[in-house]
């Protein structure tokens, strides 16, 4: 049987099911997006890998999922960790097959129905609180940076998988000596958590999924007493 390419944008189907036989939780997970037939092969695996490295630092907390599309990775996130409450997915437009894998994974594992929201909205208006863990996979651009503020604003834990670094025309970034001009931006991402008070953990997920893969994870610092 041929290998499924990680990185490939074509959609999941039934067809694939036999390359998802076993029993662990991603071939079941894999089974369900496949049986909805609606999501794009690379969103499995980018969404699996971003959760599963997240909740190796993350546990507990409602999942906030900023431009979270179809919702996967919040899914993700519950199916890993039975202690959050709950999740809320904000994206300005919900994709119109995101109601039919949402269906398929609360028939598949029943324990999640009623436990996700899907608002449409802008990021700015959905409130985030503390103990919150606010996620978002591949946010356009300045979107990663927005995600980052509302989760420091908030003293809220976070994870972000930056990508689409538009940067400004003529203008050098002062490590571009050093850095390529995304790395640096990532890396001015993780200083500004970290002079937020926050301790990181800076990882990635498989470079075969996507090339932008630099997965920042941010964990508030427990405040000193006044």
């Amino acid at each position: 049987m041929p290998t499924l390419s990680h990185s490939s944008r074509a959609r999941l189907t039934r067809r694939a099911l036999p390359h998802f036989p076993g029993e662990t939780l991603f071939d079941k997970l894999a089974r369900a997006v496949c049986e909805a037939e609606c999501l794009p092969r690379k969103e499995l695996f980018e969404a699996w890998e971003t959760a599963r490295r997240v909740r190796r630092h993350l546990r507990g907390g409602r999942v906030v999922d900023l431009a979270a599309g179809h919702g996967l990775l919040a899914y993700a996130l519950l199916l890993l960790d039975d202690t959050s409450p709950g999740a809320v997915c904000v994206d300005t437009r919900r994709p119109l097959s995101a109601a039919r894998l949402a269906a398929v994974l609360e028939e598949r594992w029943p324990r999640l129905a009623g436990r996700v929201q899907f608002l449409e909205t802008s990021l700015e208006e959905v409130p985030v609180l503390p103990g919150d863990l606010v996620v978002s996979a591949h946010a356009c651009g300045a979107l990663t940076d927005l995600v980052l503020d509302r989760a420091i604003a908030a003293r809220a834990s976070v994870a972000v998988l930056p990508c689409c670094h538009f940067l400004r025309e003529n203008v050098r970034h002062p490590l571009e000596p050093w850095l390529e001009p995304a790395l640096a931006l990532d890396v001015e991402r993780a200083l500004r958590l970290k002079a937020a008070g926050y301790q990181l953990h800076a990882t990635t997920i498989p470079a075969e999924i996507t090339p932008r893969n630099r997965l920042l994870i941010g964990v508030p610092a427990p405040q000193p007493p006044p």
